[in-house]
């Protein structure tokens, strides 16, 4: 366990950005942990932080069972920041006022700065901003001996502190890109207010998690590891290597929901470059038989987490009897997207298929070394271990395939023609110099035909539909403004030369509302 002496301590109340505040924090060096708001007052006494953060949510306050702030955090001595729901129970802390507001805000709006001595020093007083607001609170009095810092239309006290008591709250979400200067207001407060040193970086984060897998693992025991050739399980693979050695064997399953090529490239990519024990096992038929008539999403994802587990559990039995561990690249948003509301804090958006899609009688323990990292974290840390570009720099891609950009059942036939319309999609993404200006490309066959024109005669076939986002850590994202010709190019080929589609459309959707994957 590290010590937080030079660092902030997270509580995380269940907002579905806890982790970009995170985030935030390492980005500035600085080092931080994220732990639930029932930690003891004696365990953070001990932990030492230089300050607590605490963090928004999805309840009202006034909510049953809603989570609530031990009052003794206030007088720690400590610097304070609550963020939205944060700010509710440090005002509530502090005897003031909080009240269901008339309607809920979601989405940007303009902040007026107020008061420049703490969150805002660097700020004009009177200056206007952009924000982040959600929320369906608000405080209704400022707290005795606070200082409101900025007020918003709708929120007349979208910001308050209290120096002498070392206590602040905002409004608004300063994690998210859509305040553009949150980054600032963040940094104000880590380094003027609680004066932390900024020296966290990703070397720091390899070595203790090396000393944590190597002490856990033990000197005895073997652990396999899921690879897909992304940067996610590459990244954690070359990580645990360099914590077990010999002891670590790669299985790399064909699935039968790859891109076009996908199977090739990546055999080619890890045996010339990272020098692990690599077993590929083509178990397609198997996938593609428990798929077959499957529609709902969240059903694919079950059965593909359970398959693949099937899967693992037989390749380890040829490793050896020893293995007891199973390595995964689960990033923070695979865990926060699958988060039941019963289980946890944060709401449900999706089962990831190596979270809540896992076999409930799991054979193995996991290790998952990146599960609080985004993606550009991780990519850090595969540059800081020395992985090269071509494997660092690949667009996301899901573990369950190509089957959840199938809307509908993945077919053998379906399949084929979504990977050949998204391989000329990527095709001329990479053509047109793109490709490292998007966060994640790729195509989708709906489950809906169209009526076309085609050789002057009727067609009535499949519609593909193109997304392409911009994002720095896959929370957010905004859709990828692609140059008119080029978008035209893509579906001019896609038409001409991808049986059975007669219509392609462009997704214009940012996350949120949608999410960057249809499914």
């Amino acid at each position: 366990m590290i010590d937080l002496a030079h660092g902030i301590l997270i509580l995380d109340y269940g907002s579905q950005y806890t982790q970009l505040i995170a985030r935030r924090v390492r980005e500035a060096r600085v080092f931080c942990e994220i732990h639930p708001p029932t930690v003891s007052l004696d365990w953070i006494r001990e932990r030492r932080p230089r300050g607590v953060i605490l963090s928004g949510g999805p309840n009202s306050v006034y909510d049953e069972g809603a989570p609530q702030l031990n009052p003794g955090i206030v007088t720690l001595g400590v610097p304070v920041l609550g963020v939205c729901y944060g700010m509710y129970l440090v005002a509530q802390a502090a005897g003031a006022q909080v009240e269901k507001a008339g309607r809920r805000e979601y989405g940007r709006a303009d902040l007026e700065v107020r008061d420049t001595s703490g969150l805002f020093r660097g700020f004009d007083r009177g200056e206007r901003t952009a924000v982040w607001m959600s929320h369906g609170d608000h405080v209704t009095t400022l707290p005795d001996g606070f200082v409101l810092s900025a007020s918003s239309a709708n929120s007349p006290i979208a910001g308050f502190e209290a120096a002498d008591r070392k206590l602040y709250g905002v409004q608004f979400h300063p994690e998210v890109a859509h305040t553009p200067r949150g980054g600032e207001i963040l940094r104000n407060f880590l380094f003027e207010i609680c004066g932390c040193p900024s020296d966290w970086t990703a070397g720091h984060f390899i070595r203790d998690q090396v000393t944590t897998i190597r002490d856990r693992v033990g000197p005895d025991k073997r652990a396999i590891c899921g690879l897909s050739g992304g940067v996610d399980s590459s990244v954690a693979a070359v990580l645990v290597h360099q914590a077990l050695g010999d002891r670590l064997t790669c299985i790399f399953v064909d699935h039968g929901l790859l891109r076009l090529h996908e199977r090739d490239q990546v055999e080619r990519l890890f045996r010339a470059h990272l020098g692990i024990d690599l077993r590929v096992v083509d178990a397609s038929s198997r996938f593609l038989e428990r798929l077959d008539g499957v529609e709902d999403p969240e059903e694919k994802r079950r059965v593909i987490g359970h398959t693949f587990i099937d899967i693992f559990e037989e390749a380890a039995s040829e490793v050896g009897d020893d293995v007891g561990y199973l390595v995964q690249g689960t990033l923070y948003p695979d865990v926060i997207e699958s988060v039941s509301p019963k289980g946890g804090p944060s709401a449900k958006i999706k089962t990831h298929h190596n979270v809540g899609g896992l076999r409930p009688d799991l054979p193995f323990e996991l290790i998952e070394p990146l599960r609080e990292l985004f993606k550009d974290e991780v990519r850090q840390v595969g540059r800081e271990l020395g992985l090269p570009e071509e494997i660092v720099g690949r667009h996301p891609f899901p573990g369950p395939g190509l089957a959840i950009r199938v809307l509908g059942p993945a077919t053998p036939a379906a399949l084929g023609t979504l990977r050949e319309a998204d391989a000329i999609y990527l095709e001329e993404i990479r053509e047109a110099g793109l490709y490292d200006q998007i966060w994640q490309a790729f195509a989708v066959l709906l489950p809906v035909r169209a009526v076309g024109v085609m050789g002057d005669a009727r067609t009535y076939e499949n519609v593909v539909a193109l997304r392409a986002v911009t994002s720095s850590d896959g929370m957010t994202a905004d859709w990828y403004p692609f140059p008119p010709e080029v978008l035209a190019r893509i579906a001019d080929r896609i038409i001409n030369e991808v049986d059975g589609v007669n219509r392609v459309v462009y997704d214009v959707s940012s996350k949120p509302p949608a999410t960057i994957e249809w499914e």
